[in-house]
């Protein structure tokens, strides 16, 4: 694979003008707007209120009453005697880089030499929860677009009073002292480190209001800068979840209905208590109603072959049998019928669909998907029974959730328990779920064994069979549109119906992204940036297979369906599928326009020759306020579809660490990729999941993967999501490429091209 990245921002070379668009006005208090409102009414609904944990034991004096949490160092900032910085991350670092991007932010601000920085992570405190949405929350492409001021504040309001502390030691005015690199520097020469000042520093009273550095005084965000622990991946030495040994730990595999929610009928471990190693085999409640046997031994191997060995008959009469078959059926029958309607303002302009020049009928079917990350689920849970106490080393994108939702399982108040949260080998959605599954059963466990005299550590294992079975996948979805336009690609009527499970439905999210009937998730990505007369209906059929946001949510499936049918329409014209998207964006959408023209630009989009039988394709879409456009090239080769090249463009605003930004767009095109390759689909028969590992499933390797480059739109605005956006226009791109060849769009993913 051959990467080659343009780095268009340095922040040295940003315009003196904007120095405004990087500080927080007056009017914008607490950053108190209605989403954060909205999150703190379903947290304190479900449960899940901020309150109930417990505050530092060893208060500062330094404290801020008048500032929250969230926006006081003490929290996220400790210095050495030897003059190591390390800083606390709000955050789950699982491979997005933001281990690495919050530090560079406060880094800047304190003037730490930044080769004597380290992090670690936060857990359920108050302080590290999202300061936008005021819950514990990795997720939806938010670390740095909510954080970004956040820990600039954080590191500003630091240095200031270091800057304090030495002015009162000096006994000098304040303002006649710099600093940089971890040092205030007073006009006479004369040095202190912040490692020296600390103690005296972490006193004084944090000031409310700093000034934040202008962008020409940037030495460390906007320039491409490593990963604080690249160094301990590439030798093998980063430690993970799953990585977690404490003294006496024993390890536990839970064998899981094979139907979603079936329950034991009876068992018999006879064979598997003979294996050695193993110390007890428990019948414990598992997710969605079911149940299920753990089995806890030495290590997971003994683990493992015993419950092989394990003779169980399930009950599943009392649930859905989920057939993929029927199911999509189903599906085609409800895309036909008016469901939920979004856009209800286009009702008149269907009536223009029957007497429209041209038309096309389109059905889109995507299967079920899962998230499959390197590193399977996984928990450790230590219980304390003479404090009535419990700690967990799990690595979760909602600390706060898991934190109330083990206290529930085990029975104690949710001060009892101390979560260490563990950097996670990927997740893609998956370690963010409402129902707490995978921690839940773990305290289960725990909890069960400590019933029968086991005191000992345990940590629970999902193997990569458990991962792929065990649920919460990305729903499947069938797309149903009619179009009706002109011989200039004028569109003059769009009737479009989506069905799919709501990922929403039933839990604390419910209230704020369900409207109308209508999750919000699962039409994100319709119509815009395009100004088209749309009347869109969705339906939400009840289904028992789990299912849950997956990287880039519904962008997922809504990007594929309207970015190849935008190129269809151009094509059946004979219009330039770059012209047309110009052209429908004009002056509305300069972000989507300036990413286009970027890639178009770098690709040298049809002014350099393609050998034969390769082709272009375009797609650019806008997810979590970042828009990603690709252009790529394809061949068809054996039959199977081959991308070539992939040149991606991609305008985030301004790029903190651009060589993150590389990284995520290079890993949600291969993951983006994947959707498009053979066997990748979770398929359902007589409701057991069909797919046990990556021999039935197929993810994207690096023989996949394109040569590719990225480029970045420069831009002086605040930051918007990177984790999930390089994801959705990959797959249309590529289609469009191999549309081009064919003749045939697929409507499907993944492709099949022998139909």
């Amino acid at each position: 694979m051959s990467v080659t990245t343009e780095l268009n921002l340095q922040a040295s070379a940003l315009p003196s003008g904007i120095v405004n668009r990087f500080k927080r006005s007056d009017n914008d208090g607490d950053l108190d707007m209605p989403s954060r409102r909205n999150f703190l009414k379903i947290s304190t609904a479900a449960g899940f209120a901020l309150g109930v944990f417990p505050v530092f034991a060893n208060q500062s004096k330094s404290e801020n009453k008048a500032l929250k949490a969230h926006e006081q160092p003490i929290a996220f900032l400790r210095i050495a005697s030897d003059g190591m910085v390390t800083v606390t991350i709000n955050r789950l670092e699982f491979g997005q880089g933001v281990n690495t991007a919050l530090p560079m932010l406060l880094a800047e601000e304190l003037d730490a030499d930044w080769s004597r920085v380290n992090m670690v992570h936060g857990n359920a405190h108050p302080a590290y929860a999202d300061p936008m949405f005021g819950m514990h929350i990795t997720g939806g492409s938010g670390s740095i677009k909510h954080s970004f001021l956040q820990y600039r504040e954080l590191g500003a309001r630091a240095r200031a009073m270091f800057i304090a502390a030495a002015a009162n030691r000096w006994q000098v005015d304040p303002t006649s002292l710099r600093t940089d690199r971890s040092k205030v520097i007073a006009a006479d020469g004369r040095l202190l480190s912040y490692a020296e000042l600390v103690d005296a520093a972490m006193k004084l009273e944090v000031p409310t209001h700093v000034q934040l550095k202008k962008p020409a005084e940037f030495r460390i965000i906007g320039r491409p800068i490593g990963r604080i622990n690249a160094r301990d991946i590439a030798i093998g030495q980063q430690q993970y979840g799953i990585d977690v040994r404490l003294p006496g730990m024993l390890t536990a595999v839970i064998a899981h209905p094979p139907v979603f929610g079936a329950k034991l009928t009876s068992y018999d471990d006879s064979a598997a208590k003979k294996i050695q190693g193993v110390r007890a085999i428990l019948k414990i409640a598992v997710d969605r109603g079911g149940e299920g046997l753990a089995i806890v031994a030495d290590g997971f191997w003994q683990a493992k072959q015993a419950r092989a060995a394990l003779q169980i008959e399930w009950d599943s009469s009392h649930v859905e049998k989920v057939d993929s078959k029927r199911q999509l059926e189903q599906y085609r029958k409800l895309s036909k019928q008016a469901g939920n309607q979004h856009f209800k303002q286009e009702d008149a302009v269907i009536a223009k669909l029957a007497n429209a020049p041209k038309r096309i009928h389109a059905e889109y079917y995507f299967p079920y998907l899962a998230h499959a990350p390197m590193e399977p689920l996984n928990c450790t849970v230590q219980l304390h029974a003479s404090r009535n106490q419990a700690e967990l080393w799990v690595g979760t994108q909602m600390p706060g959730i898991e934190t109330m939702a083990a206290a529930q399982a085990l029975g104690i108040t949710a001060d009892a328990v101390q979560l260490h949260v563990q950097m996670a080998g990927g997740g893609f959605g998956r370690r963010a779920v409402p129902t707490c599954d995978y921690v839940t059963e773990s305290c289960h466990v725990a909890k069960a064994a400590q019933a029968i005299g086991i005191q000992a550590p345990i940590r629970t294992i999902w193997s990569r069979e458990d991962d792929i079975r065990g649920g919460y996948y990305r729903p499947m979805h069938v797309h149903r549109a009619e179009i009706g336009y002109d011989d200039k690609a004028q569109i003059q009527a769009w009737d479009h119906t989506i069905v799919g499970q709501s990922i929403v439905a039933g839990t604390p999210f419910e209230g704020f992204l369900i409207k109308d009937g209508i999750d919000s998730t699962a039409i994100e990505g319709m119509r815009d940036p395009y100004p088209i007369p749309m009347r869109l209906t969705v339906h939400h059929p009840k289904v028992n297979v789990p299912v849950l946001w997956w990287r880039s949510v519904g962008s997922t499936h809504t990007a594929y369906v309207m970015e190849t049918l935008i190129d269809e329409i151009a094509r059946s014209v004979k219009i330039d599928p770059v012209a047309y998207r110009m052209q429908q964006f004009g002056d509305r959408h300069p972000r989507h326009s300036t990413a286009l023209q970027l890639a178009v630009e770098k690709s040298g989009y049809k002014k350099r020759r393609l050998p034969k039988g390769h082709a272009w394709g375009v797609a650019v879409h806008e997810s979590f306020e970042t828009v990603v456009a690709y252009v790529v090239t394809a061949s068809v080769k054996d039959g199977k579809a081959v991308m070539h090249t992939a040149t991606a463009a991609v305008h985030c605003n301004f790029a903190v660490n651009p060589k993150t930004i590389e990284a995520q767009i290079q890993g949600a095109a291969l993951m983006g990729l994947g959707m498009c390759l053979e066997n990748a689909a979770i398929t359902l028969k007589d409701g057991e999941v069909q797919q046990n590992n990556f021999g039935e499933y197929a993810v994207a390797r690096m023989t996949d993967m394109p040569r590719m480059s990225v480029h970045i739109v420069p831009s002086a605005e605040p930051p918007t999501g990177i984790g999930e956006p390089g994801l959705p226009p990959i797959a249309p791109a590529f289609a469009n490429a191999i549309a081009q060849i064919t003749g045939k769009v697929q409507r499907s993913l993944p492709f099949d091209l022998t139909t």
